[in-house]
């Protein structure tokens, strides 16, 4: 079995800002590092730029039992005008042509419209992260028609199409509004086929096990959504969750986090590592810093050294040639078929 470094309740790495550690920045050190190594995939290093993910911050109208952010409505991370126009600079001169933009729910950010608006005049396919349940939230009703407008996909959350599934990960009452914003969405033309306008879901586990085939939960998620409620999408995402802040928290309570762990390192799939996320992203944290993905961000795993650190020193070309850092967490987005922002990978 590939080595193992366990964190333990009580010790400081189970805290959110020191979770995971990196061994050592020379590649090749890690257990993950060497577990590419080992399935001949070597050092993991970027591909490119195609995707400019933005965290907006970590408000959030609600606090969801898995959140690997750990936002929720008491969080004070959002940000600032300055780095988003530094990021619609980033845009203007580059030629990344997706821009991700999460959170937090990210349209609590009060600069989210403009960002949105500034990105879409430049050319790009704008991703908004959503939680849905923000799409109903008082003066924030008439986010579904903006979004319309601006041609936006939305990648919306959906743990479950069961309402005490749901429930049970996200907080009482999620489901229920959940799919009344689904509906509203519907109505103006999300999902359509033909429409133009790209409504994802996204499934997590509501455990610590692997997502389940991508492509046959989609068939029923369709079904059961159609069936009860109306609804339609587009596409499902399967994503794996993380072994890092809410849901780690969890695992170590229920005395769960290493054989989750083992069950990650176990489904190793070297076929999932040419299409992870980090290699054609790279991730702008809510105060300018970047990162390789999400998840290193909320585990304050900046980029490598020797490449810019901050939006404000972006150097393109030294960011798509940069080498990826990584820690055992990164076994989650390489575990049987996959797992990124734009769900299974294999």
């Amino acid at each position: 079995m590939r080595e193992l470094t366990l964190l333990r309740r009580g010790s400081p790495l189970a805290d959110p800002a020191h979770q995971l550690r990196i061994l050592s920045p020379t590649a090749g050190h890690t257990p993950f590092e060497r577990a590419l190594t080992d399935s001949g995939r070597g050092t993991l290093c970027a591909s490119g730029i195609r995707v400019l993910q933005i965290n907006l911050g970590k408000l959030c109208n609600q606090t969801c039992r898995h959140c690997h952010v750990d936002a929720g409505p008491d969080r004070r991370e959002v940000m600032d005008r300055q780095t988003v126009e530094r990021c619609v600079e980033v845009l203007t001169h580059g030629d990344m042509p997706v821009v991700d933009i999460t959170g937090g729910a990210p349209e609590m950010n009060p600069h989210f419209r403009w960002l949105v608006a500034q990105a879409r005049q430049l050319g790009r396919h704008v991703i908004d992260r959503s939680n849905l349940t923000i799409l109903l939230a008082p003066g924030f009703d008439d986010l579904p028609a903006f979004l319309a407008e601006n041609r936006v996909e939305i990648v919306a959350s959906l743990p479950c199409y069961l309402e005490s599934n749901t429930d049970a990960q996200r907080g009482a009452g999620v489901f229920e509004k959940s799919i009344a914003a689904l509906r509203k969405l519907n109505a103006l033309g999300y999902g359509c086929e033909d429409s133009g306008l790209t409504l994802s879901l996204v499934f997590n586990p509501q455990g610590p096990v692997l997502p389940p085939a991508q492509a046959s939960l989609e068939v029923t998620y369709r079904r059961e959504l159609d069936v009860r409620y109306g609804v339609i999408f587009n596409r499902l995402y399967t994503v794996t969750n993380m072994p890092i802040s809410r849901f780690l928290d969890d695992l170590l309570a229920k005395g769960q986090y290493e054989s989750y762990l083992r069950k990650l390192i176990e489904a190793y799939n070297p076929a999932t590592v040419e299409g992870l996320m980090c290699r054609d992203t790279v991730s702008v944290g809510w105060d300018g810093r970047l990162f390789d993905c999400d998840f290193n961000q909320m585990l304050g795993l900046g980029v490598a050294p020797g490449v810019p650190s901050h939006i404000n020193d972006w150097d393109a070309a030294a960011l798509a040639a940069r080498r990826i850092v990584t820690a055992q967490h990164c076994y989650g987005c390489t575990a049987g078929s996959g797992s990124s922002c734009q769900g299974a990978i294999a």
